[in-house]
């Protein structure tokens, strides 16, 4: 076993797909000489040359159109797209065309892209590089939505969605990604399937469900429930959003009787939402009290340090949902 932090994480993933597979490379802004802004592709350049590592200009629209032509030809790229607000540009390529055509063509292409890029907020960037865009993202038919909490995770899931002949996004959140996280993981080669939960934290009382940053509040919160009040929480991490392990959510809920979803997204059309109507259609009769959202506002993501501190969803927003339905 080894420690890995989020940033590791990435850089291994797809430093061990380039090299398993002539076919995968890499495309977006600043992947080359900088490895993206966070670093995370450093070295790559120098390992695998610049037809496997294509730097772009400026143009979401020219980074995931380049990447579908390439994938319905036989490559298997990985677009990065640097920040989830930006998916907005080249929403025609998204909703459009990458998610649609092997569907409209009954299967006879594949495209085989995988969407990396920042999301979340937490650091004042700001409205317009803060947006997770859960929800918005799970509404666009024909895509699957990697939301990882841990480096472990991250890499399993990456590593899968890059072999994945669908398309994919794997959003990974800032803090994570600034903050020095780390996992263990296995020396020898891991992948991770899409669609299959984790238990983060066993318990009996009330079933939460959280992912990316939002599981290590979660997490904080369910210690401080269990010393403070005695009521033991579930942690359970979907790790993907599409496909989602609805199953595992079901479960848990049949156990515990409660759910409460904590999600770092305006409650309105939120991934939060789509998961209370699941367990309210397909396991309601187990629910001893009313499903509890924990999101935020439904406005953007303020500049103000101190204002989005309010707006984000934090421990004590947690304790208080959870308090009321006990």
């Amino acid at each position: 076993m080894k420690e890995i932090t989020f940033k590791q994480a990435i850089t291994e993933a797809v430093d061990e797909e380039m090299a398993r597979d002539p076919t995968v490379f890499l495309i977006g802004e600043d992947v080359r000489a900088l490895g993206a802004p966070r670093g995370e592709f450093k070295g790559l350049f120098e390992k695998y040359g610049p037809e496997r590592v294509v730097d772009t200009p400026i143009s979401e629209t020219a980074i995931l159109g380049s990447a579908i032509g390439a994938a319905i030809t036989g490559m298997r790229p990985i677009a990065n797209i640097m920040y989830a607000n930006f998916l907005g540009v080249c929403g025609d390529e998204l909703i459009n065309q990458l998610t649609q055509m092997r569907y409209m063509f009954g299967g006879k292409i594949k495209v085989p892209v995988t969407i990396v890029s920042y999301s979340g907020g937490g650091f004042s960037a700001a409205a317009q590089h803060s947006k997770t865009l859960y929800g918005w993202l799970m509404a666009v038919t024909g895509l699957k939505i990697v939301v990882p909490s841990t480096p472990y995770d991250l890499k399993g899931l990456l590593k899968t969605s890059i072999r994945d002949d669908n398309p994919t996004i794997v959003l990974y959140h800032q803090l994570l990604l600034r903050r020095d996280i780390k996992s263990e993981i296995p020396e020898a080669e891991y992948a991770i399937p899409l669609g299959k939960a984790d238990i983060k934290r066993e318990g009996s009382d009330v079933t939460v469900v959280a992912w990316a940053l939002m599981v290590h509040r979660a997490l904080a919160a369910s210690t401080k429930l269990q010393e403070e009040k005695s009521i033991s929480i579930e942690v359970i991490d979907p790790r993907t959003l599409v496909p989602l392990d609805k199953q595992a959510i079901i479960d848990s809920v049949k156990k515990t009787g409660r759910l409460v979803i904590m999600d770092e997204e305006p409650k309105t059309g939120s991934a939060a939402a789509e998961i209370a109507a699941v367990v309210a259609d397909e396991a309601f009769d187990f629910l001893d009290a009313p499903i509890k959202r924990v999101c935020a506002p439904d406005t953007p993501v303020p500049f103000s340090p101190l204002l989005e501190k309010i707006w984000m969803p934090d421990e004590e927003d947690l304790i208080k949902a959870v308090t009321e339905i006990m």
